[in-house]
């Protein structure tokens, strides 16, 4: 039997985040209520993957979208 990786001190960071996350996990990530990921989710502006009758966002999606949505040189 194999056993699983364990993180190390020379593990990066990224490596122990996960591809997607529920939305509620979004919703605390973003500091919005699930409502509003709902409504981002119907209108298109986050991609998603169902799972059941759950829904999956991909945590590079919710990156992207921040840095979209975030005004520089102000």
């Amino acid at each position: 039997m194999s056993e699983m990786a364990q993180p190390t001190d020379s593990t990066p960071p990224h490596a122990l985040e996960p591809l997607q996350v529920d939305v509620i996990e979004a919703a605390r990530l973003l500091r919005y209520s699930r409502a509003k990921i709902y409504e981002m989710l119907s209108r298109g502006e986050l991609p998603s993957t169902r799972h059941g009758a759950s829904r999956r966002i991909p945590v590079i999606a919710l990156r992207a979208w921040v840095e979209a949505h975030t005004e520089h040189g102000l």
